[in-house]
């Protein structure tokens, strides 16, 4: 994989599932997301940003994971309920830094294990972050858990799946 289009493909996808989380939610409102929960319609987006974002990391490094947040907010706070931007930028942010923390430390034992772990962590502070600036309550707290949580295993089975079949490559970046 060319690095150069790896970096800014992954950058791109990233960017774009923070205001497209926002339109989901604004224009969607709930989906469900099994065991009969319910979570605003951004769920499946965000849960596609946490792994989105260690790939980010991984091809193109931090300081352009904090500059696609910022890129993502802006295009949220144009293109969606600017009260739902600041929900979700803030959420980003704080969900970042705490991925960022889990992520690093576990990155030498394996992309996946780092990405896994840190996803835990990401998606328990987005949502309580979110959930009680967008909404004032934590009502969906279980299906936007939920809803994530398919997302990052559905990300990593494929990432999983692409990494088996084909044999590393010096430079290949997943």
């Amino acid at each position: 994989m060319n690095n150069k289009i790896s970096k800014v493909g992954v950058l791109t996808a990233y960017v774009a599932t923070i205001p497209a989380a926002n339109l989901l939610v604004t224009h969607v409102g709930l989906v469900p997301v099994g065991f009969g929960q319910v979570a605003p319609a951004g769920v499946y987006m965000v849960g596609l940003a946490l792994v989105l974002r260690d790939l980010a990391r991984e091809t193109a490094g931090p300081r352009a994971v904090w500059a696609a947040i910022g890129l993502g907010a802006v295009l949220s706070w144009w293109l969606a309920d600017p009260a739902l931007a600041v929900a979700s930028t803030a959420a980003f942010v704080v969900a970042e830094s705490m991925d960022f923390a889990v992520y690093e430390p576990l990155r030498q034992r394996g992309l996946l294990v780092a990405m896994v772990a840190s996803n835990v962590v990401g998606m328990a502070a987005d949502s309580l972050i979110f959930l009680h600036l967008a909404f004032r309550n934590f009502d969906y707290l279980a299906g936007q858990l939920l809803g994530k949580a398919w997302m990052t295993l559905a990300a990593v089975a494929v990432i999983a799946a692409i990494r088996t079949a084909r044999p590393a490559r010096q430079g290949a970046s997943l």
